[in-house]
């Protein structure tokens, strides 16, 4: 799949701007905040309806304007299908082939994108969140009842954390409502739980051999689940159900007193060893980015096996912050199969055949031209 074309309406520091793409390779040069980031962040949010960069979606409106439009023109399996996100004041709007989609997780999984920037190279050393969101964002485009799952979860959630606080300020004492949002939070949790440890199989599956040719036959990388219930990765929804259950009737007392929910997918995390060491605590720099790098690459792999076409690629700003030899591996990897789209100061410094095949666009205070 690749986007053809793209249209940007008071879309961060774009007023107006349509562009049409190369179908390999395109580089996106520009001085900093001139709107290259951007420019990449609007294809990320046609493909996820959010932002990467910021939770407060009134950013991306151009100041003094009502709404931002994001239009994109993305052929797949030989059909060429228009997509819109109309973000606003009053919400936001998704459009697959001109027909708005009442819920966005029907959109979502319509174009598939792989970004890969400076920040996910803290994908290893980073916080939780980065490695739960990473899971989240990437199991999302490939089973979009996973999106549904995961929202109902964060919602239950909400409320259940703040019967919990009400609870701990003596306001309510009644536990019957919390036993109830307990078990809708269960139901949803073993979902998620067991989707991701399917999605995990999978990407262990790519992951492993491709950290072992970038690391020159040296490593071996092993990837685990960490979740916050005694469970396996063989065991299915009905035994994860009763384990939540079990442990949730054990600390009942003590998230009373706390206020908050202790155990669930929110809470749980990977964990990465490179011969049989934690590459997160242990691990060098170079280990701790060939692990990010891997990651990425078998995130490509993994979508193209599942949905049979592969996935649109953005490298921004990522190609200066990897040493030569990483940067030559990842651009052979995409070469010729995947629509990438590179951002960057400047290309001096980048020797590979693959840029110099690409589509160069210069952007400059909103304005992309080639």
């Amino acid at each position: 799949m690749h986007i053809e074309r793209l249209q940007l309406k008071n879309f961060r520091n774009y007023e107006k701007q349509e562009i049409s793409f190369d179908d390999k390779i395109n580089v996106i040069i520009g001085e900093n905040a001139q709107g290259k980031t951007n420019l990449m962040e609007a294809i990320y949010v046609l493909a996820f309806t959010k932002s990467h960069r910021t939770s407060h979606e009134k950013e991306l409106i151009q100041w003094e304007k009502d709404y931002a439009k994001i239009e994109g023109r993305v052929k797949k399996r030989n059909q060429s299908l228009p997509l819109e996100i109309i973000i606003s004041t009053k919400g936001k709007k998704a459009k697959l082939n001109h027909l708005e989609q009442r819920r966005l997780s029907d959109y979502i999984g319509a174009i598939n994108v792989v970004m890969f920037a400076p920040e996910d190279l803290t994908l290893v050393k980073g916080p939780p969140q980065i490695r739960r969101r990473f899971m989240d964002m990437e199991l999302g485009q490939i089973q979009p009842t996973y999106i549904y799952h995961l929202g109902q979860y964060q919602r239950i959630l909400k409320q259940r954390n703040h019967l919990l606080k009400q609870i701990q300020r003596r306001e309510k004492a009644d536990t019957t409502m919390l036993e109830v949002l307990t078990m809708q939070l269960v139901d949803h949790a073993a979902v998620v739980l067991e989707k991701r440890f399917l999605f995990l199989e999978l990407l262990k599956n790519w992951a492993h051999p491709i950290h072992h040719g970038i690391s020159r036959g040296l490593e071996n990388l092993e990837i685990k689940y960490s979740a916050t219930i005694e469970v396996s990765e063989a065991e299915n929804k009905e035994k994860i159900t009763n384990n939540y259950l079990r442990k949730f009737q054990e600390i009942q007392e003590k998230e009373m007193e706390r206020g908050t929910t202790l155990i669930g997918p929110h809470r749980d995390d990977l964990l990465f060893q490179v011969n049989g060491k934690d590459v997160q605590t242990f691990g060098s720099q170079g280990q701790q980015r060939t692990t990010a790098l891997s990651l990425k690459l078998a995130e490509i792999e993994l979508i193209h096996k599942e949905v049979g076409e592969y996935p649109i690629l953005l490298l921004d700003d990522v190609l200066s912050e990897l040493d030569d030899y990483r940067q030559s591996h990842l651009l052979n990897t995409i070469q010729g199969k995947v629509q990438t789209f590179v951002s960057t100061t400047s290309v001096d410094g980048i020797h590979h055949e693959t840029l110099e095949k690409a589509e160069l666009f210069r952007v400059s205070n909103g304005k992309a031209e080639t």
